[in-house]
């Protein structure tokens, strides 16, 4: 068996500000296989960025250990930075700069030949869409194709694990599509692994087949977007009938059949949340018929990866790391050195 491409243990992180220690990451324990793609998500101040920040190798932890791409973070950052790629939340080309030539430039940075870093430019511009704008100024590009340019400065030297810190933020919903067929493409063609944060929980769950929920530190939740929904979270259901009455009755019907289900009744409406309720439907309203008490709409929704993370975390994703307990701003505390890549 081959060593996972990440492998964490006790992963810890502490910081000091203003006299008070922050405990970023609590003794997080994260495995992450060859070819995986998974999504990190997490409110802010949970401790997802910084996480992140020590799988990369750009901050230390203060206890524990982590192993990137077979070597260890703290002893061996350059051979893990050798075989990363890493696009984070800003752009990483120069404005002034053309497209190709940054390419190129970040090729040779990690040591590949005139000739190879020319070479594999070209057949990222091609694989991203990126013949069209390749040589134009950087500031001339549209957000997705900037993104995209990003992309392609992390995969430049071909590596085995690819991080994405929130690529789709900024980018309108076309553009943020394109970029998902992108990811999953270049996956499926060469096999990457890759770990992805973001604040589109419907882009966690249309990508990833894995989903790591991290909450005050720690991993709260860590499975497949559907055994989420399934543990966390409940089918909803919607009924209009005619009368009050009849409202009434089918609240009694679903409470009877389903003991676990969480029923309100609202004048003409029915609210439930329950288990299979898309299954339960067709019986349900063949009982209210026979009984007199036809129901005019029915409307039933599936649990989202928003309602798991409402469920684990009781807050929403995009909400202040000021609710956690634990702002998690590493970048601003003064006492940590921030290394950057070569």
């Amino acid at each position: 068996m081959s060593e996972p491409m990440i492998q964490t243990q006790g992963l810890t992180k502490h910081f000091t500000a203003a006299k008070k220690t922050v405990e970023a990451v609590r003794g997080l324990d994260l495995t992450v296989e060859r070819g995986e793609l998974v999504a990190l998500l997490g409110p802010n101040g949970a401790g997802k960025s910084t996480t992140l920040r020590m799988l990369t190798t750009l901050i230390p932890p203060t206890s524990g250990s982590a192993r990137v791409a077979g070597f260890d973070v703290t002893r061996e950052p350059r051979e893990v930075r050798a075989r990363i790629g890493y696009i984070g939340q800003g752009n990483g080309a120069g404005h002034q700069q053309r497209g190709r030539d940054e390419l190129v430039s970040q090729g040779r940075a990690y040591g590949l030949d005139r000739v190879s870093a020319r070479r594999r430019a070209d057949e990222l511009v091609g694989s991203l869409d990126l013949e069209a704008v390749a040589d134009r100024k950087v500031s001339t590009l549209s957000g997705g194709q900037r993104r995209r340019l990003d992309i392609a400065m992390g995969l430049i030297h071909g590596p085995g694990l690819l991080f994405l810190d929130e690529p789709s933020t900024g980018l309108d919903p076309q553009n943020r599509a394109n970029l998902q067929e992108h990811v999953v493409a270049l996956r499926e063609r060469s096999g990457t692994t890759v770990v992805l944060t973001t604040h589109y929980l419907d882009e966690a769950d249309s990508l990833a087949e894995r989903v790591v929920v991290i909450d005050h530190g720690t991993v709260v939740a860590d499975d497949t977007p559907d055994r989420l929904k399934a543990l966390h979270a409940t089918d909803r259901m919607r009924l209009v009938l005619t009368s009050p009455a009849d409202a009434s009755l089918a609240g009694q019907r679903v409470a009877a059949a389903h003991p676990d289900a969480h029923v309100v009744v609202a004048g003409h409406r029915v609210a439930v949340e329950m288990v299979g309720a898309a299954a339960a439907v067709p019986g349900l309203l063949a009982d209210l018929a026979a009984r007199g008490a036809p129901v005019r709409a029915a409307e039933v929704s599936r649990p989202t990866l928003d309602d798991v993370f409402l469920n684990l975390t009781g807050r929403s994703l995009r909400e202040g790391g000021a609710a956690a307990g634990a702002p998690e701003q590493p970048e601003q505390v003064p006492s940590e050195k921030q290394e950057v890549f070569a």
